[in-house]
């Protein structure tokens, strides 16, 4: 009997009653139907984002909102400070380098996250900076940065926002925009949303677009200014993927109805179940110190072929986990557990790291993971 389990970054897990939302008839994306489903999302997504700015809702994956902050916030030729501690930080140097801005790279080891007096320092030697980019979260590494402490650091600079890539963080860690100082965030909605790939949603404060009402980059598909105008108005310049629309209502009521709070205390108690698991086993994380609640990267163990991993998760239980990225690749393997995951999928999850790291001759005691995991998991949500 084949049972898949999704425990990979992203795309991630989809609850039946929201794929349920996809076999719905498809509707037209003019009609009064879809009119009222784009409404109440405008709304939950104000809600998910902790902002009471218009979140706009785009036809890409994360990098096209990525794509779309650049585009929409700078002009050729300014200068943008990029965190560069992953992968996808350094996409964030190639799309502006795409854009011919000019990267001021603040480079880290993968696994660490940025200290925020390095930010500072850097917007103080160079005023003539206009964005600084950031992840909430490194997917690659699974490291989260203190976005806090940078939004009340750029707040300082009137000319300069920052950019936050929230794709493997919103919906599973804290990121209230508005309250933070957040001047960008953006999100996929494969990831903690509970959704299929397809739709990407960025989120700017008014010093943002007052940046994009100056900014001169070239865009068509991605003029964020166009999109919120004509969703002010329930409607939208491009043909929107409909079944995505209606299933992220449902997805949306699902987040409102556990409330935010909770959706953050779930995510952190799952994550330090399996962190807790992985060190019971003697496994070390890459991101020691500043693990995120989406996701654990786990190094791989002396001895080990690493690539084999996520290969023997999907043999012998139908797991499907990921490996790590340009220089992490053989080295760590990736667990999510974020969007639609609970309890026993962790147990789960932690149970198939015993089998498969015993099968790779890993010397374990049978159990000692998803023992450490349940005591985690036995304590209630404060």
């Amino acid at each position: 009997m084949l049972k898949r389990y999704l425990f990979a970054p992203g795309p991630t897990a989809v609850p039946p009653e929201i794929l349920l939302e996809l076999a719905k008839p498809v509707l037209h994306h003019r009609e009064a139907q879809f009119i009222e489903a784009l409404t109440e999302v405008r709304d939950g997504l104000k809600y998910l984002f902790q902002t009471s700015s218009e979140v706009i809702i785009l036809s890409a994956s994360g990098t096209g909102a990525m794509e779309a902050a650049v585009a929409n916030l700078l002009s050729a030729g300014e200068r943008a400070l990029v965190v560069a501690g992953g992968k996808f930080g350094e996409r964030w140097a190639e799309i502006c380098q795409a854009y011919h801005i000019e990267v001021i790279r603040l480079d880290l080891p993968w696994g660490a996250a940025v200290n925020p007096a390095d930010v500072q320092a850097t917007l103080e030697r160079d005023p003539a900076i206009r964005a600084v980019f950031v992840q909430a979260c490194e997917t690659s590494t699974g490291a989260a940065h203190d976005v806090r402490a940078l939004g009340e650091i750029v707040k300082a600079y009137p000319d300069t926002v920052l950019v936050v890539d929230g794709v493997s963080a919103l919906g599973a860690m804290d990121l209230p925009m508005d309250a933070w100082g957040l001047d960008a965030v953006l999100v996929g909605s494969q990831k903690a949303m509970m959704l299929p790939p397809g739709l990407a949603f960025i989120a700017l404060s008014e010093k943002a677009w007052q940046r994009a009402a100056q900014a001169t980059l070239p865009r068509y598909y991605f003029d964020l200014q166009k999109i919120r105008k004509d969703l002010e108005q329930n409607d939208h310049p491009y043909t929107l993927p409909t079944p995505l629309v209606v299933a992220l209502g449902e997805a949306l009521r699902w987040i409102r109805a556990e409330g935010l709070a909770q959706v953050f205390k779930r995510h952190r108690r799952l994550a330090e179940a399996t962190r807790a698991a992985m060190r019971a086993l003697g496994l070390s994380l890459l991101a020691e110190e500043a693990p995120s609640d989406s996701l654990t990267v786990v190094r791989v163990p002396e001895g080990i072929e690493g690539a084999r991993i996520p290969k023997l998760f999907w043999d012998h239980f139908h797991i499907t986990i990921v490996g790590g990225q340009d220089q992490l690749r053989g080295k760590v393997f990736r667990l999510a557990h974020m969007g639609y995951v609970d309890t026993f999928d962790v147990l789960t999850m932690v149970s198939a790291v015993e089998f498969v790291l015993e099968r790779l001759g890993y010397p374990l005691q049978w159990g000692a993971g998803v023992r450490a995991a349940q005591e985690v998991l036995a304590r209630p949500l404060d």
